[in-house]
């Protein structure tokens, strides 16, 4: 800035204005700092610098916990950053996605981003990357768990949402069956009877996982013997592999309680309509297929968590749910 001033033939403040108050510059000065700035080849002042001198990036930073193309093949990722996205774009913040579960690393990367707060997308109680941002002084907002001193945690009641279309998907069945997302950070794929909700890291699936089975309890079946198949992911493909292996071990299975409307897609393609099916998110997936589901607005919680990590006070979203009957889970299957 001091060469620039020196030859533009100007105080160095009026070459600070010029970038950051132009308001306050004559179009003649400007344009000479302009001039000058190109000739030396100044690009302006360096924002990470300007954040550092201000304490502020105007950026808020989303912990997605996966694979970065997450953010753009999931249904569920993409409304629920469009609802981050709206309220960034309402208020002139910047959004920054930071991948992790990719390493050792991803703790580092959460610090090192430059951001004025997190939203962390739902992870495991035993995540690194949770105890980094945590540790960067913060605010941190958490979707769907875990919750945690000194966090914010937004999300529905994924146990009582589970329990109520558990009730429905079971109804008539005698041999029902779950397709759940992972247990842990592994990600292994195994297919087990009885899997105890208490056992799993992820605090969406343990609550949906213990929601079935007291809708199983409820109906009167013994939870020690429905098979649980565990995806990787939400993943439509991956689901048919799991609903056939699940289908080898117990071919008589008669409903599925899915944890994601595309793992019930997949269900019901690979049981070629044998068997009654329920899905979760009431995406578009869901309407198509006449999928029994469980609705929720993520686009909503995801606005709600931006704004919490921006200041505003905190919505409860815990009743945020209600379940929608379908064709799949008609008295006669689908």
């Amino acid at each position: 800035m001091t060469d620039v001033a020196r030859a533009a033939g100007v105080s160095p403040m009026t070459v600070s204005y010029t970038y950051n108050r132009p308001d306050r510059v004559s179009a003649d000065s400007r344009a000479k700092v302009l001039r000058s700035a190109a000739a030396l080849g100044y690009a302006g002042p360096d924002p990470s610098a300007r954040s550092l001198r201000y304490g502020a990036t105007r950026t808020l930073g989303v912990v997605l916990g996966e694979h970065l193309t997450y953010a753009f093949d999931d249904p569920g990722a993409v409304v629920f950053l469009a609802g981050i996205a709206e309220v960034c774009a309402e208020r002139g913040y910047g959004l920054l996605i930071v991948p992790t579960a990719t390493g050792d690393e991803d703790p580092a990367r959460v610090i090192a981003a430059a951001v004025d707060a997190y939203v962390v997308w739902t992870t495991t109680d035993d995540d690194p990357v949770l105890d980094a941002a945590c540790g960067t002084r913060r605010p941190v907002v958490v979707h769907g768990g875990p919750g945690r001193g000194g966090t914010t945690l937004i999300g529905i009641d994924n146990r009582a949402a589970a329990r109520a279309v558990g009730a429905e998907v079971f109804a008539t069945a005698r041999h029902p069956a779950v397709l759940s997302f992972p247990v842990d950070r592994s990600r292994d794929t195994f297919v087990r009877a009885g899997v105890d909700p208490d056992t799993v890291a992820y605090p969406v699936t343990r609550d949906r996982l213990a929601g079935y089975r007291d809708a199983a309890r409820d109906l009167g079946v013994d939870w020690s013997r429905v098979p649980v198949g565990v995806c990787r992911g939400n993943d439509e493909a991956e689901a048919r592999t799991v609903m056939r292996e699940l289908l080898a071990s117990t071919p008589d299975i008669d409903a599925v309680a899915a944890m994601g409307d595309q793992l019930a897609l997949g269900a019901l393609r690979a049981a070629s309509g044998r068997v009654r099916v329920s899905g979760w998110d009431d995406s578009e997936v869901a309407r198509t297929y006449g999928l029994t589901t469980v609705a929720q607005s993520l686009r909503e919680q995801g606005a709600a968590c931006a704004g919490a990590a921006l200041g505003d006070p905190v919505s409860d979203h815990r009743d945020a749910w209600r379940l929608v009957r379908r064709a799949s889970t008609a008295p006669d299957g689908r």
